[in-house]
């Protein structure tokens, strides 16, 4: 959460209350969040001196929040890593929703990260698949067997459209690349 805070506040900055609709009317396509998860991570992005107060507004106090020089390089460290984490699709949508952060040069690299992450994990789920064909399965199972293999017939099929679109997207990437 704290490099979505992150990428929201390169951005512009915000207040908390920003953040918060920010996440309501954006980032929740691909993560949801918490007022109270929200404000966990924005005051550990202060102690790591990631973000700062840029300004204190109104009779309230309305602290508005900007990323420091540590921060951006902390943002594109992560955008720039291998995506990690056991949920790849909320890894690799925040990252391609803030793609547009980071220099030119990078993007491709990123797509390309994010697409070698989805063939690994469809490789382990299609392996699974083929070793499960392998199974005897007991007869007071087969019902529950038939309905766990529907659930990894699902995971296959969304990996499979994932990567396609992942490299179609990479592919029109780097026709626009000069």
């Amino acid at each position: 959460m704290a490099h979505v805070i992150l990428g929201l506040l390169l951005i512009i900055p915000m207040s908390f209350y920003d953040l918060i609709k920010a996440f309501e009317s954006g980032v929740a396509l691909f993560y949801s969040a918490s007022s109270g998860s929200i404000k966990r991570a924005l005051d550990g992005l202060l102690a790591r001196g990631l973000i700062e107060v840029a300004s204190v507004e109104g009779g309230r106090g309305r602290k508005v929040y900007r990323v420091t020089d540590a921060g951006r390089e902390e943002f594109r460290t992560w955008m720039t890593a291998d995506p990690a984490g056991p949920d790849l699709e909320t890894a690799a949508l925040a990252r391609l929703y803030f793609l547009g952060l980071v220099e030119q040069p990078e993007r491709l690299p990123v797509m390309r990260r994010i697409t070698a992450r989805i063939e690994a994990e469809l490789a382990t789920l299609t392996d699974l698949d083929e070793r499960l064909d392998a199974l005897n399965v007991p007869d007071e199972h087969r019902d529950l067997a038939t309905h766990q293999r529907a659930a990894l017939s699902y995971g296959i099929a969304s990996g499979r459209f994932m990567l396609d679109w992942f490299r179609d997207h990479a592919e029109r990437l780097s026709r626009d690349t000069p």
